[in-house]
């Protein structure tokens, strides 16, 4: 199956490209922050036994944490027909299939009424929100690099980045409005549902634009010269693996920084630290908007001096911010927590803006969707799936001081993969 193309294909505007790669990948983060959401607030009540909360909130975690187990078989799946088949099909193909998941888990039956069944067919939703996710911010993030001018290409790249900020900030507010209008018994009885539904919506604003875009012209030009290969995960693995691995290990802070900042901080913050639960979405919410301003200056710099160095800078960093985390966040104080998330939030939103640039430079235009995505997701399992996990067991068993260890040893393991990676040459992008 080969996309039809004429001689004279229309392209895409700038003002297309950017907005079409940013309402894909902020419909997609809304959909993944709402259930990581859900999964601290409502879920352990939902969908798990209550006799233990704590054995309840570990369950969760885990069913949060199948998405990132499904994000590298999207990858694949999805990779192999953007780099047999074209991005803007696949893009609308990932798309639909997290929105449809996302939309299914604001319709199951809860424990009180299915009893595990219930729990199975939440795990089952969210490992299909994994799976659209594994082929979608790839896409985006080709959709817009491949379409950059010269000089352009991490400003550009980072305009998918945008919509983790945005889609964070959506699914906050979205929640903090529940809170809001709702009683305690009727948020819990159906109000939780609301956000997940209401998601339809925005899947089908994605799902117009998506279908008005023209393919990218890197991509156009692969297909006119036939250098297609007929397997892209066989080929990655085969002759890629250096570029896998590093590009794994150089996204692995990116993905440990924010799920601490927000599902593991969220979990902390409204039970140890005594927060209500709404005054801690406030905080997170503020926060947010650090993380949407570092992206958009992380990418002029990636620009100006060069992604790697952007990133080996920002990763040192980190490092020195997991020392921060016991006295500041630990505190309880308002302030200190507020300071501290912010800085958590800015520092993401560095690293985060020139990442996507970053791994789709380490891959050549064939196997490039399937490149990226898999480093991206890899990345996601060892950074992100168990992190809320993991720092909630080492700060009850070991205090926050052990949490920030774990944020420091990740960012160092990056920085060293950052400085060992080398993209491919520039004339990969040529079109």
């Amino acid at each position: 199956m080969t996309p039809a193309h004429t001689d004279t294909p229309r392209r895409n505007s700038p003002g297309q490209v950017l907005f079409a790669s940013l309402i894909g990948t902020t419909v997609e983060f809304f959909d993944f922050y709402i259930y990581a959401t859900a999964a601290v607030l409502v879920f352990p009540k939902a969908f798990f036994p209550s006799s233990d909360p704590t054995a309840a909130m570990l369950q969760s975690l885990i069913t949060f944490a199948l998405a990132f187990f499904a994000r590298p078989v999207g990858s694949a799946v999805f990779g192999h027909f953007g780099d047999r088949i074209g991005r803007k099909a696949t893009l609308v193909g990932a798309l639909l299939t997290m929105g449809l998941s996302t939309v299914a888990i604001g319709l199951l039956p809860t424990y009180e009424t299915l009893g595990t069944t219930a729990a199975l067919l939440l795990a089952l939703c969210r490992f299909g929100q994994g799976f659209g996710l594994g082929g979608e911010w790839g896409g985006a993030v080709l959709l817009a690099t491949e379409n950059a001018p010269p000089g352009k290409r991490a400003w550009y790249g980072m305009f998918p980045q945008l919509g983790a900020p945005i889609g964070f900030f959506m699914s906050g507010g979205i929640f903090l409005l529940l809170g809001k209008t709702l009683s305690e018994a009727e948020f819990f009885s159906w109000g939780w549902r609301v956000p997940f539904l209401a998601s339809a919506v925005l899947v089908f604003v994605g799902l117009y634009v998506r279908l008005n875009i023209t393919e990218t012209p890197v991509f156009q030009k692969t297909l006119e010269e036939d250098k297609r290969v007929k397997v892209p995960v066989l080929t990655v693995f085969r002759d890629h693996t250096r570029a896998l691995i590093l590009g794994t290990l150089g996204a692995m802070a990116t993905f440990v920084l924010f799920y601490l900042m927000t599902v593991f901080a969220l979990g902390w913050g409204t039970t140890a630290l005594k927060f209500v639960r709404t005054d801690f979405l406030y905080i997170q919410l503020f926060a947010v908007l650090f993380f949407g301003l570092g992206i958009p200056l992380s990418a002029v710099l990636a620009d100006r001096h060069g992604r790697r160095i952007t990133l080996i800078l920002v990763s040192a960093a980190i490092a020195l911010a997991g020392f921060l985390m016991a006295p500041m966040f630990g505190s309880g104080s308002t302030v200190l927590v507020t300071a501290y998330l912010s800085l958590g939030m800015f520092l993401m939103g560095m690293t985060y803006g020139p990442l996507g640039t970053l791994l789709s430079e380490m891959f050549p235009t064939a196997v490039r969707y399937t490149g990226s995505s898999m480093t991206f997701n890899f990345a996601g399992i060892l950074g992100a799936s168990l992190a809320p996990y993991l720092a909630t067991t080492l700060a009850t068993k070991f205090g926050l001081a052990s949490v920030g260890w774990y944020l420091t040893l990740a960012a160092s393991i990056t920085l060293v993969a950052l400085v060992l990676s080398r993209p491919v040459h520039d004339s990969a992008f040529e079109h």
